[in-house]
């Protein structure tokens, strides 16, 4: 099983941007489709984005798309989600996802790892 932890969360004004990141350790890295889902404070943990093994493919969800961009590099074992024109309503606990396939990971069937997750503070 994969091992993984996030950072790059923070405090930024809305309007901002902020780059978080995913390191991961354990199982081959590049056998996975990887993923960020995200929770703010009594609601359910949502899909955000996710891309492919190779990282040839992406999907977003509607809320973020055109704001946020996942990437991954595979020789260093990381993924990153960029996100730019950061609203209040983004603010949530952020976390990574290692899984089977893009399909899966969005409706969480295939995830099989998840990391602790970092706290993402959008300020009005």
């Amino acid at each position: 099983q994969v091992q993984l932890v996030e950072s790059g969360g923070g405090l930024v004004q809305a309007g901002g941007s902020l780059r978080l990141s995913c390191a991961a350790s354990g199982r081959t890295f590049s056998g996975y489709a990887m993923g960020w889902f995200r929770q703010a404070p009594g609601k359910d943990r949502e899909f955000v984005a996710v891309i492919s093994v190779s990282g040839g493919s992406t999907n977003y969800a509607d809320s973020v798309k055109g704001r946020f961009t996942i990437s991954r590099d595979n020789a260093k074992n990381t993924v990153s989600l960029q996100m730019n024109s950061l609203k209040p309503e983004d603010t949530a606990v952020y976390y990574c996802a290692a899984g089977i396939t893009m399909a899966t990971m969005i409706s969480r069937l295939g995830i099989r790892s998840w990391g602790q997750g970092t706290q993402v503070t959008v300020s009005s």
